[in-house]
């Protein structure tokens, strides 16, 4: 792996990491997931399929992002509204 795109792809991994933290199903069962989906592709040495993984990795942690919102989203509304 050249070394632009590995930077990318260790950038990728610490901020899933940093994410996960407050995953549903706790931080152990992420941290191990991602070591796994890690460890599993990082044979691959085409620059465009690196490329499409970050690009698929990025997509995880926008949709992590959300779930979180929506988690502190409903928070809130419970909190301060009634149904």
């Amino acid at each position: 792996m050249n070394n632009p795109l590995r930077a990318e792809v260790v950038r990728l991994y610490k901020n899933l990491l940093y994410l996960g933290r407050e995953y549903p199903k706790g931080n152990n069962y992420f941290r191990d997931r991602l070591r796994a989906v890690f460890t599993k592709n990082k044979c691959v040495q085409d620059p465009e399929q690196i490329k499409e993984m970050i690009a698929r990795g990025e997509f995880v942690a926008r949709e992590l992002e959300a779930l979180y919102y929506l988690r502190k989203y409903r928070a809130m509304k419970k909190r301060y509204y009634e149904d």
